[in-house]
């Protein structure tokens, strides 16, 4: 893998955040639910009103951005909104690299169980129903009240 930095992005990558989920989605075309899947995945003005709502992205660039993650602060959580990394470019580590930056297990989150996941989207997200079924949540031990 070619060594690339990670770096926060800003207005003037917009075109390049949306060429790497656009790519990156297509490997899912298929597996995305035909209700939410759309041409293109996410378009322009989907991308500047997650912006808007405060999801931040960072980006892995070695020249040229080849994943990207969004983030964003809600309630009293963080949110991993996007994660993608382009098709090319998966299977090298990029998306655990973005993912490393950010969260990991040394720093005291875990994968939620899939019993407890749903009721955790539902509470910090509005996600589809169908999404929920193949979504994951990375929890730190400040959400043990909400197993049941």
């Amino acid at each position: 893998m070619d060594t690339g930095h990670i770096r926060a992005c800003d207005e003037r990558d917009v075109p390049m955040i949306l060429a790497v989920i656009n790519d990156a989605a297509e490997r899912y075309r298929g597996v995305i639910p035909a209700e939410v899947w759309h041409e293109p995945y996410m378009p322009e003005a989907e991308l500047r009103a997650e912006l808007a709502a405060g999801v931040a992205f960072v980006a892995y660039d070695d020249g040229e951005i080849q994943g990207v993650m969004g983030l964003q602060d809600v309630k009293d959580v963080s949110l991993i909104r996007h994660a993608y990394v382009r098709t090319k470019r998966q299977g090298e580590g990029i998306g655990a690299t973005l993912l490393a930056h950010h969260f990991y297990e040394g720093r005291g989150f875990h994968l939620v169980s899939d019993a407890r996941t749903p009721a955790l989207l539902r509470r910090y997200w509005t996600v589809p129903e169908r999404q929920i079924a193949s979504s994951v949540v990375l929890a730190d031990r400040d959400l043990q009240p909400f197993a049941q």
